[in-house]
């Protein structure tokens, strides 16, 4: 695999990581937290690397399809995500720390959608 490839794949796999333990963390634990926000910020950034990694790869094209859709949509999702959750901790509010894990699993399973059709475009050559 190419070096540019495994750094783009190793970025967009820690997004992964990151995103799926803040998210579930948050859920199963009830309440949103400063530590899931790192987690939300991390997974935000090594897919804005990832994401770039691949644009360059990709000789700087953007392709109108289902993953390139999908991919522009869930990446903004998850900064407005972050930049809310960011936000509902500022504001110390106990109720929307409590309601916030809707908004989170719900960005999560959107940005689920570039990430395996990404691996299916992958898959096929």
């Amino acid at each position: 695999m190419p070096t540019d490839v495994l750094f783009a794949v190793v970025f967009i796999n820690l997004a992964l990581v990151f995103y799926t333990v803040g998210v579930w963390w948050e859920r199963l634990s009830g309440t949103l937290r400063p530590a899931h926000l790192a987690f939300f910020w991390a997974g935000f950034a090594c897919d804005s690397i990832g994401t770039e990694a691949m644009r360059r790869i990709m000789g700087g094209r953007f392709e109108l399809n289902l993953h390139g859709v999908t991919g522009l949509t869930a990446l903004a999702l998850m900064f407005v995500h972050a930049l809310w959750a960011s936000w509902v901790l500022a504001r110390g509010d106990e109720e929307a720390k409590h309601r916030f894990h809707r908004f989170s699993v719900l960005v999560w399973t959107i940005w689920l959608v570039p990430y395996f059709t990404g691996y299916l475009l992958s898959m096929r050559g």
